[in-house]
């Protein structure tokens, strides 16, 4: 089968990683934001995760097909 999936999973969770780990970047200092989880920035470390994902992803595209 010729159908490759990886390459539009690693780019969306890269690209939607990316941008959640950006926001909560730049909200890390509203800590009434952050009261129902605790005082955890679940948004880096979600982003994070969703952007490691995608880059494995991504690496998959790259290597040599046996």
């Amino acid at each position: 089968m010729g159908l490759d999936i990886k390459l539009p999973i690693g780019l969306m969770f890269s690209i939607i990683g990316l941008l959640l780990t950006i926001y909560g970047l730049f909200t890390a200092s509203n800590s009434e934001m952050y009261t129902r989880s605790l005082h955890v920035n679940i948004n880096i470390w979600v982003g994070a995760c969703m952007l490691v994902f995608g880059v494995i992803m991504l690496v998959f595209v790259k290597r040599p097909k046996k």
